[in-house]
């Protein structure tokens, strides 16, 4: 049999019936690996009316529009995480969403602490934020990388210990790419223009249609959805 060299040739023990005992280990740590899925979403973003509607909380605006197309699912302050959080169950398992109110630059603080109250592994959770490298009406995501200069991945990065979680990225475009003299700090700190509104909303609807996907453990089918003009 095909199955028993296999595995004699990499020196596993073989049963009377031929199949090594350790096939269905194999097997399901397989299953397992490939069928993990999210438990966890964040919106990055910064508290206060003050910065509601600026670019650097593109990943509120996601969270919150979920939060609010799930029956029963209310996002609530939680002091302990310093956060506002909600919990859905989402294709038959337990899923949390979380906006932490620490200011952007902490946000693994909050990130943090729920992940491992609940015991969430890195590569359960995704991080939605807005993202400058990508035009508006873009959205990207992708597992692990660098934080690309978001100082609210980079703390979040430093919590987990990792950068093995996933990121759903929001174009909101760079000032130059946009013909606007402002500095990166002060840009992703204002309201988009109006048709840039208009994009990034559209943005925010064509991620929310592919979220069953990922809770699925469907990660490829989403992002080649997601990443399909």
């Amino acid at each position: 049999m095909r199955n028993a060299g296999f595995f004699m040739g990499i020196g596993l023990p073989l049963d009377g019936s031929g199949k090594s005992p350790w096939f269905l280990l194999i097997m399901l740590f397989f299953l397992f690996a490939f069928s993990m899925s999210i438990r966890l979403i964040v919106g990055l973003g910064n508290p206060g009316a003050e910065y509601e509607q600026t670019r650097h909380n593109a990943g509120f605006w996601l969270v919150e529009q979920l939060a609010n197309s799930l029956p029963g699912c209310r996002l609530q302050k939680e002091s302990r995480f310093n956060a506002m959080v909600a919990k859905a169950n989402i294709a038959g398992q337990e899923v949390f969403l979380l906006e932490p109110l620490t200011f952007m630059n902490r946000s693994g603080q909050s990130v943090g602490a729920l992940a491992r109250f609940y015991k969430i592994k890195p590569e359960e959770v995704l991080v939605v934020h807005d993202e400058l490298d990508l035009a508006p009406g873009v959205a990207k995501m992708k597992q692990g990388g660098s934080s690309g200069g978001h100082n609210g991945l980079k703390d979040i990065t430093a919590a987990l210990g990792t950068q093995d979680y996933w990121r759903l990225r929001l174009g909101i475009g760079h000032p130059r790419s946009l013909n606007l003299q402002q500095p990166v700090a002060d840009f992703v700190l204002h309201r988009p223009r109006k048709e840039e509104q208009v994009l990034i909303e559209e943005s925010i609807d064509k991620s929310l249609r592919v979220l069953p996907l990922v809770f699925e453990g469907k990660f490829n089918i989403a992002t080649m959805q997601l990443h399909t003009p």
